[in-house]
């Protein structure tokens, strides 16, 4: 008997030096304050069993419209991914009861991350515990992230890069551009022991998603677990995205000439930024206000073209999966990261699977510019491999003014 209780206790605070009696009072004070379980299965959800929203959920079959609000995607989309993840989540029942199958633990998983409500609410719509319901919700997104990983969020290949590039200068009239950087703050429900940490300048508890995104709106890269109070500069620069992007693991193109540059002076390809991440060679960030004349504020216009897609993206992101509006109320950060990707690779799956491409939308009711005192000229600029990043900058705010690189309406927006 003692061997049996030194057994229980192996994971407990007790010393295995510890005497036979110090192990028997230990015992029966974990006997004592053990929280016994009233009911295996309550009793209003064994009596409504049959009537559980999952059950119900089967009719929306009969309705497009109510199947896409309801399952947040279409049903083409959503048998694919039933098949794609059922493998990895499929249990089996047994005598003592019957398991959740894997098209309801995908059914949970994807009310949880489309409304963002606690398990307790989804535990009562879907006839199951609350603990039943957080553990298949932390089990599927985990498994969701590592099955669609590779398929809907690979690390481009050069070639890809460059048809980043291209789609870029297509819509948004900015070259070599490979993508748009910026975090956003997913509000969570502070965790324990975690003091401020998280408390970010919004004045809530949050955890910043760090994502890159090209030209349609799909995420390219994405990196989370950052404390809120961090700032989107600093997490950037001890992110592993700056270090892959230094040390050539991200498959960059080598500089290449700008489409319509005379001089043929190869420029690096580069993600696109607001004012809070550090200018370098790989990231181009708008002019400080202070300092802005016309020919600042027409690169900064044409920057914002192409920073915005990263804005879009998190925006379809959260109106597809309402969790990323938080808060989070899961107090395990792993986890939370978990359903955070999940929702971010959910986000792409749905886009490749049933999105319509942005295409070129160009202004068409144009002022002239005759009311603009004075425009400016480009001026004779050169860069080589050993040009800094603000020199780079200068070089791409010049060719902005050129006559075949120049949009007929960033005059109008961007010149006093």
């Amino acid at each position: 008997m003692k061997d049996v209780f030194r057994h229980l206790f192996a994971t407990m605070d007790v010393d295995s030096d510890s005497s036979d009696e110090e192990v028997i009072t230990a015992y029966y004070y974990y006997r004592r304050n053990k929280k016994n379980r009233r009911f295996w299965v309550h009793p209003y959800l064994e009596k409504n069993f049959h009537h559980r929203l999952f059950i119900a959920a089967r009719e929306l079959n009969l309705s497009d419209t109510k199947f896409l609000c309801f399952y947040r995607m279409s049903k083409e989309s959503y048998l694919y991914l039933v098949n794609l993840i059922s493998p990895a989540i499929n249990k089996q029942n047994t005598n003592m009861r019957e398991c959740v199958n894997a098209e309801e633990r995908i059914l949970i998983t994807l009310r949880y991350l489309g409304t963002g409500g606690t398990f307790a609410s989804i535990a009562v719509y879907f006839g199951r515990g609350e603990s039943t319901v957080g553990g298949i919700v932390t089990e599927t997104v985990k498994v969701i992230w590592e099955v669609l990983e590779k398929t809907f969020m690979p690390i481009p290949s050069t070639e890809q890069w460059k048809g980043i590039a291209n789609r870029f200068e297509t819509l948004w009239n900015l070259p070599n551009c490979i993508g748009a950087i910026n975090g956003k703050h997913v509000r969570i429900e502070k965790f324990p022991n975690s003091g401020s940490s998280n408390f970010n300048y919004k004045s809530y508890h949050s955890m910043v998603l760090m994502a890159c995104c090209d030209a349609d709106g799909l995420f390219t890269i994405i990196e989370t677990g950052f404390p809120g109070r961090n700032s989107d500069g600093g997490i950037f620069s001890a992110s592993a995205m700056k270090y892959w992007i230094q040390n050539a693991g991200l498959n960059i193109p080598p500089p290449t000439p700008l489409t319509y540059d005379e001089n043929d002076s190869p420029f690096p390809y580069y993600f696109v930024a607001d004012e809070a991440f550090p200018l370098l060679k790989y990231v181009m960030r708008p002019y400080p206000k202070r300092i802005l004349d016309n020919v600042k504020r027409i690169c900064n216009y044409r920057f914002s073209r192409g920073r915005k897609t990263i804005e879009c993206t998190f925006g379809m992101a959260c109106e597809k999966f309402a969790v990323l509006n938080g808060p989070i109320r899961i107090r395990d950060p792993e986890n939370v990261n978990l359903v955070i990707k999940a929702a971010c690779i959910l986000h792409n799956y749905v886009r490749k699977k049933e999105g319509l491409q942005y295409t070129p939308t160009y202004s068409t009711s144009c002022e002239s510019n005759n009311h603009i005192d004075v425009i400016p000229l480009p001026q004779n600029l050169t860069i080589n491999i050993t040009s800094s990043a603000a020199a780079l900058r200068n070089y791409i705010a010049n060719y902005f003014l050129t006559p075949q690189a120049s949009l007929p309406w960033q005059w109008k927006y961007a010149i006093n």
